[in-house]
């Protein structure tokens, strides 16, 4: 009996960190419930435009924040939005807020019309969230988002190159089929 005693009270112990280590870890069905918060708050900021980009990833209960903003505000209210949500202990905010530049917000404007308003590409336009983003730091492009074929994507590359005072263009668009 007094073997048994310890053997038992190990076995209870270890019991026990099991389940207090599995309670720390979020389910996969609150994982993504996360996900899906996630992405709704980021698409209901109110600043949030076709020249800014943010990312995520979720590990556990932390969120971490990638991408840029024009606005200082988007990258604080993104934080602010995520740190709400209900299983969120902790938000790694890593969004980068653009320099003010106005040699940019002209390049920005220019990307804009020579992608979104050439008439293979304007279908792209509609809908408040677009799903192409110009991202431009410094004359540096970034193109980020989703078209709906490889023609697409190489057809925005092309109307990005064209457009005359940017240094490079980098073509991060994915193609998916709507």
């Amino acid at each position: 009996m007094r073997h048994r005693l310890p053997v038992l009270l190990v076995a209870l112990l270890v019991l026990l960190t099991t389940l207090g280590a599995a309670q720390d870890q979020p389910s996969a069905k609150s994982q993504e419930r996360i996900i899906k918060e996630v992405r709704h708050e980021l698409l209901m900021l109110p600043y949030f435009g076709v020249f800014d980009y943010i990312a995520f990833k979720v590990d556990g209960s932390t969120v971490t924040l990638l991408g840029a903003v024009v606005k200082p505000v988007t990258k604080s209210d993104a934080e602010n939005s995520i740190k709400r949500i209900e299983g969120v202990d902790k938000v790694d905010n890593q969004i980068d807020v653009l320099p003010p530049s106005s040699m940019d917000d002209r390049l920005r404007q220019r990307l804009f019309r020579a992608i979104y308003q050439y008439p293979a590409l304007e279908r792209y336009e509609l809908g408040v969230q677009k799903p192409i983003r110009i991202i431009v730091k410094n004359g540096r492009l970034t193109l980020e988002g989703v078209v709906d074929s490889e023609g697409d994507k190489n057809l925005v590359g092309i109307r990005a190159n064209g457009v005359s005072g940017i240094f490079s263009v980098t073509n991060n668009l994915q193609v998916v089929k709507p």
